[in-house]
This record gives structure tokens, sequence and C-alpha cells, in this order.
């Protein structure tokens, strides 16, 4: 974090024996509500110190609000492809799983008449080419109308097409340790990763997304590790963002614990109604800590902004008010003038300076150190 040192221009203060010595001086111009003023050897005493407010080079922070996520390329949604039985539940929730790793046994008709439609489309394949060779030898040897000839090669080249597509769907459930002896069928796992839902026990019917059904969600399989944050960053902060800024998160479960990572993307669209663009941040997750559909704190950092600020111990807490002491100059018999002047400022601390909204001028100088000793004398 790079902060800026505000050119010092003096270090005065005020004792006690001070502030004692001014009020006996009776024949002396008194300062008006709001102000105080010293003589140059009673500010030296106290060791107020006194710069000059400009603008500095700050780090910022951008907060916005956002959600933990799954990264889309490490989880999956597991259905059945199958109509069937539900057999036994070989994966438990939490367990790790491989890729192939089986998660339930399912029996099932579909295999079994998958099995047999491939059967009965081989031998229909059979019958249809060795009558297309038999009618175009007859054909060619002039013993065979030619409509015959074609008949048995359209037959031939539909029992083809056929044999094709029940190989193609055989082949899928044979790929998945289908068994066409017991017709049961092996649902595994596609992915490697964590067991984080599951939405299916013996006994229970599930539909097939083979057979044409509507098929429910029956495993969620995903890694936890890292995790994605997605957050809406306003319009008219989109420009301070970029990628590989650092960011961190924080979870109303883990209210003393922050999470770093950095932004990965930026939507390259706005949202039409809340105009506002997606920001996803990838989070090492190695505690697994961080749930999908929590709600997430996101501080956007490394952002450089310009503006004019004060150090922290410049500014006065009076109640509810904020103020700072600004030197204004000299009184007629020499004094120093110091004015009490509400600002508002940003709470958040940036290398111990904070950013003035308004009531400080760049160029106007402040006291940053002894105020409370000006604040009793005002």
């Amino acid at each position: 974090m790079r902060t800026a040192t505000l050119s010092l221009i003096w270090a005065v203060g005020l004792g006690a024996s001070a502030c004692r010595s001014q009020g006996q001086e009776t024949d002396t111009p008194r300062a008006p509500p709001g102000e105080a003023w010293l003589t140059p050897q009673q500010v030296e005493e106290a060791k107020i110190k006194l710069a000059v407010a400009g603008e500095q080079k700050l780090e910022a922070f951008l907060s916005v609000g956002g959600k933990v996520t799954f990264d889309d390329l490490r989880v999956t949604h597991v259905f059945s492809p199958v109509l069937g039985r539900v057999v036994k539940v070989l994966a438990q929730l939490g367990q790790r799983v491989n890729k192939g790793t089986p998660l339930a046994l399912i029996s099932s008709p579909d295999v079994g008449n998958a099995f047999s439609d491939l059967a009965k489309a081989q031998a229909d394949l059979d019958a249809a080419t060795k009558e297309y060779r038999r009618q175009q030898e007859l054909y060619e040897a002039h013993a065979a109308p030619r409509k015959d000839y074609e008949a048995s090669e359209g037959a031939y080249k539909k029992a083809r097409a056929e044999y094709a597509r029940a190989e193609q769907k055989a082949k899928l459930l044979r790929v998945a340790s289908a068994n066409d002896g017991t017709q049961e069928y092996t649902l595994r796992s596609p992915i490697e990763g964590r067991v984080v839902a599951r939405n299916v026990n013996p006994g229970v019917e599930v539909q097939g997304q083979y057979s044409g059904g509507t098929a429910v969600e029956l495993f969620t399989i995903g890694e936890l590790d890292p995790v994605w944050v997605l957050a809406d960053v306003p319009e008219m902060d989109v420009g301070r963002v970029h990628k590989e800024s650092p960011v961190t998160i924080r979870v109303v479960a883990y209210p003393d614990k922050t999470f770093e990572g950095r932004v990965d993307w930026i939507s390259d669209v706005l949202d039409p109604t809340m105009r506002t663009a997606k920001l996803r941040c990838v989070i090492p997750n190695p505690d697994l800590l961080l749930k999908p559909e929590m709600y997430a704190s996101v501080a956007v950092s490394g952002l450089t902004v310009r503006g004019l600020a004060i150090p922290r111990s410049a500014v006065l807490r009076l109640g509810e008010q904020a103020v700072v002491f600004v030197a204004r100059g000299r009184t007629e018999d020499g004094r120093l003038r110091f004015e009490r002047r509400p600002v508002r400022i940003e709470e958040e601390d940036v290398g111990g300076l904070v950013p003035v909204v308004r009531g400080v001028e760049q160029g106007e100088t402040i006291v940053i150190d002894g105020a409370i000793i000006l604040s009793g004398m005002t």
C-alpha cells in the first residue's frame, strides 16, 4: 500500500501552564467561538504539528455483495439414463469419488430391451443382406424384375440403419457397465470430486433420459477447493476492476475470518435491469469452509485512485461530528489562529490516511497532532 507523506510545516505545542497564562491576560482579545488563538511559544510547548492537505495517490477498495458457487468445470449433476428401480446406493454424502466410481445400481428393463433390440436388429440385417444379394444376382441374370431388386436394396438399407441405432444405444449402456444378463445398470461418477448432494434411496423408481422421461437429478458431484464467488459490480465501478486484482472475502458464518483470492473474469455485458456487471473470483478453500450459495462480502483491492486525504490523527470525533483544526494565519497581535471545522470523510482508513469528501480544501494547513488540546480551548 502506497501512502504519501504530508509535508511538515512546524511542530509547536502548548503546556498546561500556557493554557492558564492565556486566561490570565484579561486585556488580550479573546478568540471567537470555534477558534483557538495561541502564541508561537504556547504552541511550541504543546508539540502541535501541522501539515498541508493535498491530493494523494491512495490504494482504494471496492466493496460489493456476492455469492459462493461451484467452479462450473468442477461440478456435475448425475441423472439416470435408463428407466428402472434403484437396487443399491453405493456412494454416500461427503464421500470422495474418482471418475468411474459406482454411485448406484439400477435394475432396468431398458437394459434388457436395448440388448434385445440389438439382437433383433442383427437378425433383421442378416436376413435383409441375404435377400438383397439374392435379388441382385437374379437381376443381373435377367431372372427378376428391377422393382424386386430395388425393394430388397431399400429393405437392406433400413435394416442396416436400424442395426446401427440399436448398436449405439447398446454401446452406451455397455460402456456404463450394463449387464444384459441381469438387466442391471451401474450408475458411475463422470468426474472426480465429492458427493455433495444425493436425492435417491434404494427402492425408488427413476426416470431415464434415454427413454424420454423427465429425469430427476440423483447425485451432485463437485469440488469445493477452489470455489467461485460471483459478485455484481455497479456500472460506475466497472472501470476500476481488473482481472487478477486481489480480493478479500467475508461470510457471516465466519465473521472473524477472511478468505483471499483473485478476480478471474469480468463480464463483457451489463445486466440491463440492475446496470451491473458480473465479477467472478477464484477463492482457495482447502478447509471446505466456504459452501455454495453462501452470501459473501467481496472487497476488491489493488485499485489506485487520487484524492484529497489527511492523516487519521487530524480528525476528532465530537459526538457524531468529525472535525479538524485548520490554521487561519495570525491575529493582529501575532498569535496563531486555529479554526475548528466540521468535515466529511470516508470512514475507511487507507494507510493512515482518510479521504476527505468535504470540509478541507487542497493546500490548507491542518493540525495533525495536538488537535485534542485545541478542542478543549474552543
